[in-house]
């Protein structure tokens, strides 16, 4: 007899941390080897949103380090969507304002990322600091376009950085892509397939291919261009507007994109999340749209792939709207868990042959459902609307 279960939301969802507030000052970091000030912007999980407030007493977790370069002639400001989305996930970040001249020096600047990063662990050590045990050995040099190229240029100035992700990636001079070959990090090299500033036939996969990573990832946004890696700025948007092909996507779609594999790829390097691993590898497998590559699987251990042909389970309708019916080919009981794109588990549970789950609480986007029997295991990439 068919077993019909229907399960509303209550008692079934896993409880998620709030989001942090966030905190913001201005840090003076002063490197003695090249007498230079280092005027850097630094945002950072707080319990409001206001400056100067002390960091988050929600908990006592330290925190990865993300050192974010901006592009030729773009400030800090321009990359709040980033620290928008970044730190109330718990990253603390930190934007150099240096070189933004009309003839800045790749080689400064990118001394200045690599020392962000060892200026802030130093930060980390010292008990008077407001930062004194609250940042993370794990972390990132980022950047975009020009603060792409010099966060590759930054990795051979310090034995601290232990992460690179740049985002439209430029060559620089010194040359990135021959700094790349020197790169045995993980890397995440993102690009806009309409970038027209920077194509990615000349900066990203040049880079992307010199880059000697155990473990390297390569996202090709279709449609994406240069500057709606970040918000609207008027320089880069002279650059971007004198050049084709044009977007044919909105910077809001572009970001989504960014997002959606960024916040997977930090949370299983930083914040050693295997789970956001094995999301990472179903997000790009199920990828018809953009570009990707690797030469690595995050999470191997917890492949995604169907271990056993006999277990078969039907998930629909996809594209959903509140319910979503699982439907196993036996009655043996089967788990399951749906994770949204930042690898919260919003759902999980067992069941045996079918089962509806009420999903009205959840907001639209892409989710990933995992389903698993006797060891045997199935992802399906969901999207509710």
């Amino acid at each position: 007899m068919k077993k019909v279960f229907f399960f509303w939301c209550f008692g079934c969802i896993t409880v998620l941390a709030q989001p942090f507030q966030i905190g913001r000052t201005t840090l003076n970091l002063f490197d003695a080897s090249r007498n230079r000030t280092i005027a850097t912007e630094v945002f950072y999980p707080a319990d409001s949103n206001a400056a100067n407030v002390p960091i988050t007493s929600a908990n006592n977790e330290a925190f990865p380090l993300l050192s974010f370069g901006h592009g030729f002639v773009m400030t800090f400001d321009a990359y709040q969507n980033f620290w928008e989305e970044l730190v109330p996930q718990g990253y603390i970040m930190a934007f150099p304002k240096t070189e933004g001249s009309f003839s800045p020096s790749h080689t400064n600047f990118a001394k200045d990322l690599a020392f962000v990063i060892e200026a802030m662990n130093e930060l980390n050590s010292q008990s008077n600091s407001p930062f004194f045990s609250r940042i993370s050995p794990n972390n990132a040099v980022m950047g975009h376009s020009m603060g792409g190229g010099c966060a590759l240029l930054a990795k051979q100035y310090s034995t601290q950085i232990n992460h690179v992700v740049t985002f439209a990636a430029a060559e620089t001079n010194p040359s990135a892509i021959a700094a790349s070959a020197g790169i045995e990090l993980p890397t995440f090299t993102i690009a806009g397939l309409n970038d027209c500033v920077t194509p990615p036939v000349t900066n990203q996969l040049p880079i992307y291919n010199a880059l000697q990573s155990n473990c390297k990832n390569y996202l090709g946004i279709t449609g994406a261009s240069h500057c709606q890696m970040a918000n609207f700025n008027f320089f880069c948007s002279v650059g971007d507007g004198s050049c084709s092909p044009s977007p044919t996507i909105s910077r809001a779609q572009q970001h989504q994109i960014i997002f959606s594999y960024l916040n997977l790829w930090l949370d299983y390097y930083l914040k050693e999340n295997c789970v956001s691993g094995e999301l990472f590898e179903a997000l790009k497998t199920n990828d018809d749209e953009n570009v990707t590559n690797s030469n690595c699987q995050l999470c191997e251990n917890l492949s995604l792939v169907n271990l056993n042909s006999s277990f078969s389970v039907e998930v629909s309708p996809n594209p959903f709207n509140e319910i979503i019916t699982l439907k196993s080919n036996d009655e043996t009981t089967f788990e399951y868990a749906l994770f949204d794109l930042k690898a919260n588990k919003v759902l999980k549970g067992k069941a045996i042959n079918v089962l509806q789950l009420e999903t009205s609480f959840l907001p639209n986007g892409i989710y990933f459902l995992t389903v698993s029997q006797n060891q045997q295991k199935k992802t399906f990439k969901l999207i509710k609307h």
